[in-house]
C-alpha cells in the first residue's frame, strides 16, 4: 500500500518537534512498498529534514530532483494557520495565487509571470491546478481550501512533458493524505476575527485487513470584512468578504494483495460566501453615492447571494507488475456550477451589471507506466480530456438604456460553450551517464480538438440569466433569443510536440547541479465574446513558453540547505484580447488574436538553516525581469500594423519577493510549543496588461503563531495572527474608463467607459485577523 508517514523525531515520547518535520512519502508512482516506506519513514533523522515529492510522477528526494519546486507540508500548513491554497504563495518564489475580483473561490495564478487572469469560459489557465493527479480545468472552486491534505507541491517552469498543456507557467499539486490502515479520529475547531467559527472532522477505518474507509468534514463560516451599504437591501445579507463553505470528502482504498492497490474518492464543496463587492476608487459620474469609508464596503444593484458548487469523483488502480514496473491507471469525473453576481460598477444603479452562470464538466483518463531499474528510471503514459464548459452572462446598462434610448433597460447578453478534448502520449526518462553525470529526456505529443459557439445581442430590456434571479423577474426566453443571434459556431484543432532536456551533475552525495530545457504550450481557443460574423479573427492558436533553468540543489552539513534557480523564459504568441471602436458606451467588441510576446529572466532562491536544536531560519526570494517585447494592434484608421508594447506591463508579476521567517521550539510540563513568525514581501505590480491604472505598491504582511502539543500528543492548540499591521493591499479589479494619453495620471480627463460611468474597481487581501484553533485526536 502507498503510505504518506509522518514522524516526529528528536524526542522520546514520539511527541511533535519543529525541529524535525514530517517525512513526506509520495502517494502516487511509488516502486517501494508499504513496509519498506514504513520502516524509512521510522528512521529517526537529525538536521535537515528528508523531504519526499512527486514532481515528476514518482517518488524522489526534493534535493534530486532537478526541477524548481516548492513542497509544504502538512506541519507547516498547520502551525502557520494557512487555511487555504491562496496563501501558499507567500512560501513559493515569484508565484502569486490570489482570489480573483468579484467572487470569493475563483482563482488567479502567475508563475515566473505567466498566468491567465480573464477567468471567462474559453480561456484556458497557465498555470495547472492539480489534485492528487488530476487536472481542474477551470479557475472556478480552485481556491481550495485545505482539508486532509499532506503536503502541496508548487512546480515553477514549463511542466509540458509530465502535466502537459496550461502548465507554461507551472502547476499546483494540492495531495490528501493516504491511510496508515489504523482508526484515527480527529477534530478541530476554530474562532477568531469577523466571528469565525470553523470545524473540521477527518478520520479513516479499517473495514478489514485490506479495505480502509477515510472521510473528511468541514464547515467554515466568518462574517464579512465590510458590508454592502446602501438601505435599499432588505431581506438580503449585506456582509461583503463574508465566508460560507461546507466541504466533505470520502475515500475507500483496497489492498487485496502486496501488488495491488485500488482508491476511490469523492469530494465536494458548497460555497455559499456572498457575492465579493468592490471599492470604487473613483467617484461616479451618474450616482451621488460617496466612496466608501473602508476598502471591504461597496454598494450593489445585484442580489447578494452567490454560489460555487463542485463536485468530483476519482479512481485509481496501481500493479507493481515486478520490483522495477508499476502500472497505474487514473479516471476523474469532475463538475462545478456557479450562477454569481459580479456589479462592475458597484453603485446601488444599474450602470454596469453582470449576472453571470458558469457550468463545467470534465472527465479524463491517464494509464501511466513507471520504470525504475538501477541507472534507469521512465515515467510514461496515455492522457485523454473531454470537457465541456460554457456560461452565460448579461451586462446590463439600464441607465444608459433609460437615459439614451428610452426603453425599460439596455442589456448585452453573451453566452455560448467552448467544449474540447485532448489526447496526449508522454514520455521522461532519466539514465546515469557515469557516477557523476546523468540525464533527462522527456517529451510530450498532445492533440486538440475545440468546438465553440458564441450567442452575442443587444436586448432593450433588463434580463438576467434565469426566471426568478431577482424577485418576481421571469425571462422570456423567445424575446431574449429573437435579439441574441448565434454569431459563432466553429471548430477548429491543434497539435503540439513539447520536449524536456536535462542534465545533472553530482558533485557529491549532498550537491547537485543541473541545467535544462522545457517547453510548454496553452491550448488555442475562441473567442468567447465574439460579437459580429464580420471579425474574422475569433481563434487564437496556442501559446508557447521556451524556458531554460540552471540550478543547484545542495545541503552544507546538518544545518544549512540552499537551493537557487536561474531561469529565462521566452513566451510567444500569447493570445491578446484587443478592444475594438464600437458605436457606443454598449459596445463589447473584442477581437482575439496570438499578438504579444513577452520575456523574463530572474532568480529564486531557498534556504534553511538550524541555527540550533531549537531555533530554525528559512528564507525564500524571487526576483524576476519581465516585460513584453511585442504587442502588435492594427490602427483602426489606416488598418496597418504598429507594435504597442510599450504601453504593456507583465501583470500580477512583482519583480522582488521575499518571505523570511523563524520557528522556535520548546517545551516545559504543559507539552511542546512552536513559535513560529515570517514576513512576507510583495514589490509593487500591476493587476492589468495594457495601460494598468491599478498599481499595488510594495507591502508586506507580518504573521506570528503559536502551537502547542500535549504532552500525550492528543490534544493541540493555536493561535495564528495574520497582518497584524492590518496592510490593505489590491489582489483584482475592473478598469472600464479611458485615461488621455497626454497625461494618464489626471483623472480628470478620464474618459467613461463601458456603462457610461468611471468604472475604476479594486479587490483587497484579508486585513488583519486572529484565529485559536484546538484539535483533539483519539
Amino acid at each position: 500500500m502507498n503510505n504518506t508517514t509522518i514522524k516526529a523525531t528528536q524526542t522520546d515520547k514520539g511527541r511533535r518537534s519543529k525541529l524535525s518535520l514530517a517525512v513526506l512519502v509520495a502517494l502516487a508512482g511509488s516502486g517501494l512498498s508499504g513496509n519498506a516506506l514504513a520502516q524509512e519513514a521510522e528512521q529517526e533523522t537529525k538536521g535537515l529534514e528528508k523531504i519526499q515529492v512527486t514532481a515528476r510522477k514518482t517518488v524522489e528526494s526534493i534535493q534530486e530532483v532537478p526541477v524548481a519546486i516548492t513542497s509544504v507540508s502538512a506541519d507547516e500548513l498547520a502551525e502557520n494557520g494557512l487555511a487555504e491554497i491562496t496563501e501558499i504563495q507567500s512560501l513559493s518564489p515569484n508565484t502569486t495565487l490570489q482570489r480573483s475580483r468579484g467572487t470569493n473561490s475563483t482563482l488567479t495564478a502567475f508563475i515566473r509571470g505567466v498566468g491567465q487572469q480573464d477567468p471567462l469560459w474559453g480561456y484556458e489557465p497557465g498555470v495547472g491546478i492539480y489534485i492528487d493527479d488530476v487536472y481542474l480545468a477551470r479557475p472556478q472552486g480552485a481556491v481550495l481550501d485545505i482539508l486532509d491534505v499532506e503536503r502541496i507541491e508548487v512546480l515553477r517552469g514549463p511542466q509540458g512533458t509530465l502535466y502537459g498543456k496550461n502548465t507554461i507557467g507551472g502547476a499546483i499539486k494540492y495531495v490528501t493524505k493516504a491511510m496508515s490502515g489504523d482508526p484515527e479520529f480527529s477534530v478541530q475547531g476554530s474562532i477568531g476575527s469577523y466571528n469565525q467559527r470553523d470545524l473540521k472532522v477527518t478520520g479513516q477505518y479499517p473495514i478489514s485487513e485490506q479495505l480502509y474507509v477515510g472521510f473528511g468534514y468541514a464547515s467554515l463560516n466568518r462574517d464579512g470584512f465590510g458590508e454592502y451599504l446602501q438601505s435599499d437591501l432588505d431581506g438580503q445579507d449585506r456582509e461583503n468578504y463574508n465566508k460560507e463553505v461546507t466541504a466533505a470528502r470520502i475515500t475507500l482504498e483496497y489492498k487485496p494483495s502486496d501488488d495491488l492497490f485500488f482508491r476511490l474518492a469523492w469530494d465536494k464543496t458548497d460555497d455559499d460566501s456572498n457575492a465579493k463587492g468592490g471599492y470604487r476608487l473613483l467617484p461616479s459620474i451618474l450616482t451621488d453615492a460617496p466612496v466608501p469609508d473602508s476598502v471591504y464596503d461597496s454598494y450593489t444593484s445585484l442580489p447578494t447571494w452567490n454560489k460555487v458548487e463542485l463536485e468530483g469523483l476519482s479512481f485509481t488502480a496501481s500493479w507493481d507488475v515486478s520490483d522495477s514496473t508499476t502500472l497505474k491507471y487514473v479516471f476523474s469525473d469532475r463538475e462545478s456550477y456557479s450562477p454569481t453576481n459580479i456589479d462592475f460598477d458597484n453603485t446601488p444603479l444599474r450602470i454596469f451589471d453582470v449576472p453571470a452562470i458558469y457550468d463545467d464538466e470534465q472527465t479524463t483518463h491517464e494509464l501511466q507506466l513507471n520504470y525504475v531499474n538501477g541507472d534507469f528510471s521512465l515515467v510514461s503514459g496515455l492522457y485523454h480530456y473531454d470537457g465541456e464548459s460554457c456560461g452565460q452572462f448579461e451586462a446590463i446598462l439600464e441607465v444608459l438604456g433609460v437615459g439614451v434610448f428610452g426603453t425599460p433597460g439596455l442589456t448585452r447578453e453573451v453566452s455560448g460553450c467552448s467544449n474540447s478534448t485532448s489526447k496526449a502520449v508522454y514520455a521522461q526518462g532519466s539514465f546515469e551517464l557515469s557516477d557523476k553525470w546523468s540525464m533527462t529526456l522527456g517529451a510530450r505529443y498532445t492533440q486538440d480538438e475545440r468546438e465553440a459557439t458564441v450567442n452575442n445581442g443587444l436586448v432593450f430590456e433588463t434580463i438576467y440569466p434565469e426566471s426568478g434571479w431577482v424577485p418576481g423577474y421571469v425571462r422570456d426566453e423567445a424575446t431574449i433569443a429573437a435579439f441574441v443571434p448565434t454569431v459563432l459556431d466553429d471548430e477548429d484543432d491543434w497539435s503540439r510536440f513539447t520536449p524536456r532536456v536535462g542534465v545533472e551533475y553530482q558533485h557529491s552525495d549532498d550537491v547537485m547541479f543541473y541545467a535544462s530545457y522545457a517547453q510548454g504550450f496553452k491550448s488555442g481557443t475562441f473567442n468567447p465574446r465574439a460579437q459580429a460574423l464580420d471579425v474574422p479573427e475569433v481563434a487564437a492558436d496556442p501559446e508557447i513558453v521556451d524556458s531554460f533553468e540552471l540550478g543547484m540543489r545542495s545541503d552544507w552539513g546538518d544545518n544549512l540547505r540552499a537551493n537557487l534557480t536561474w531561469f529565462t523564459l521566452d513566451h510567444k504568441d500569447r493570445q491578446y484580447i484587443s478592444i475594438l471602436p464600437g458605436d457606443g458606451y454598449e459596445d463589447l467588441n473584442q477581437r482575439l488574436t496570438n499578438a504579444g510576446k513577452s520575456e523574463a529572466s530572474g532568480i529564486e532562491a531557498e534556504f534553511t538553516y538550524l541555527a540550533s536544536d531549537a531555533l530554525t531560519f528559512n528564507l525564500n526570494i524571487g526576483w524576476i525581469d519581465a516585460d513584453f517585447t511585442e504587442v502588435l494592434d492594427t490602427d483602426p484608421t489606416t488598418g496597418e500594423l504598429f507594435d504597442k508594447s510599450d504601453r504593456f506591463s507583465i501583470s500580477n508579476t512583482p519583480d522582488l519577493t521575499y518571505n523570511l521567517g523563524l520557528n522556535y521550539a520548546f517545551d516545559n510540563q504543559f507539552g511542546d510549543f512552536v513559535f513560529n513568525a515570517n514576513y512576507y514581501y510583495r514589490d509593487d505590480y500591476v493587476l492589468f496588461e495594457e495601460d494598468s491604472l491599478l498599481t499595488q505598491d510594495g507591502y508586506g504582511l507580518l504573521n506570528m503563531s503559536l502551537n502547542w502539543y500535549s504532552a500525550s500528543g492528543d490534544w493541540t492548540a493555536g493561535l495564528h495572527l495574520k497582518n497584524l499591521t492590518d496592510e490593505e493591499y489590491m489582489v483584482g479589479g475592473y478598469q472600464f474608463v479611458t485615461p488621455d494619453q497626454s497625461d494618464p495620471t489626471d483623472i480628470s480627463l478620464y474618459t467613461p467607459g463601458l456603462g457610461g460611468d468611471n468604472t475604476l474597481i479594486a479587490y483587497y487581501g484579508d486585513p488583519r485577523t486572529v484565529t485559536l484553533t484546538v484539535g483533539y485526536r483519539f
